[in-house]
């Protein structure tokens, strides 16, 4: 089905410590991102790349690492994301995990204004459930899941009208989460799935069950997709490599059925940093599990049987 694919560039790298993520979305675009999703047919407009909103200087006082920049880019892509929701498909380009602060937030807002519940698939090694209070390192791209399910602590922030019930969030491809994260995520209504459990029964069991729950709740479907979702042998361009990640063939059936369950209404493309890739091999590839969730096939289905 052709869909109008909206690209919203946000290079957000004051996030985390580590810089290089800010080119992600022109690095995206180098891949051939727009090509791809024209030659399945989709129409795509590229917004080009964003700016945050008005901010207050940096304070000296905090932990944090730049709160206030953070802030600015959580105002700027609510407000972008909800006004391209109403359009079409958004594909926020980033930039690290702390664009999704803005992302869902204003996902959730516009579902809100549709009365349809959101859901969120989050694809990634870490739960980023942390609040600013929680988090050890001060790195704000470890709390989007925290500050859109409405949990305490995000002082500055916009409020959240519109939070995104635990429920209604499943996190794949865990192998990275802290003491205080575990225990709160063990203490929510979040679904949550670790590699050991995906290497015990498989990764399209809890993703075929979520996907019908969302189905069943005529949901919208937000999709989270960080670079550490996929084992740094084939992903090497982030700057927090969890080695024993998803292969590349559980990357694309993890897409493809995204795809078949025709749910996904926004997409997250995350935590790409082109300083540390290899000949642009991971942006490349996040392009080709980007045409996957939008009906890229090796085979049409059903194959034929030949005797």
């Amino acid at each position: 089905m052709s869909r109008k694919c909206i690209l919203i560039g946000a290079p957000v790298d004051s996030g985390k410590r580590r810089t290089g993520c800010l080119m992600g979305p022109d690095s995206y675009r180098t891949a051939g991102l727009a090509e791809a999703l024209s030659d399945l047919g989709h129409d795509v407009e590229d917004m080009g790349n964003l700016t945050p909103a008005s901010h207050a200087p940096e304070p000296d006082d905090t932990h944090l690492h730049q709160p206030n920049r953070t802030i600015g880019w959580t105002h700027r892509l609510i407000r972008a994301g909800q006004e391209a929701a109403q359009r079409g498909l958004p594909i926020f380009l980033g930039g690290d995990h702390a664009l999704a602060l803005g992302s869902v937030a204003g996902m959730a807002n516009h579902a809100a204004a549709v009365d349809r519940p959101l859901f969120v698939l989050w694809l990634d090694a870490h739960s980023d459930f942390h609040t600013p209070e929680t988090s050890p390192s001060g790195n704000l791209h470890g709390t989007p899941l925290g500050y859109v399910t409405g949990r305490h602590g995000f002082t500055g922030f916009p409020v959240i009208t519109n939070p995104v019930p635990e429920e209604n969030i499943c996190i794949i491809g865990l192998r990275s989460v802290d003491t205080a994260e575990r225990e709160a995520l063990q203490n929510s209504g979040i679904r949550f799935h670790d590699m050991r459990q995906i290497d015990e029964h498989g990764i399209a069991r809890p993703l075929a069950a979520f996907l019908d729950h969302v189905a069943s709740q005529n949901g919208l479907l937000h999709v989270s997709l960080d670079v550490d979702f996929l084992d740094p042998s084939i992903a090497p361009a982030v700057g927090t490599t969890v080695p024993g990640g998803a292969t590349m063939r559980e990357g694309h059936l993890v897409m493809e059925m995204i795809c078949d369950s025709g749910l996904m209404t926004s997409l997250d493309l995350v935590e790409l940093n082109p300083f540390l890739d290899e000949r642009g091999r991971t942006a490349h590839l996040m392009v080709d599990l980007t045409a996957s969730a939008l009906g890229r096939r090796v085979f049409d289905r059903p194959t034929r049987s030949f005797s």
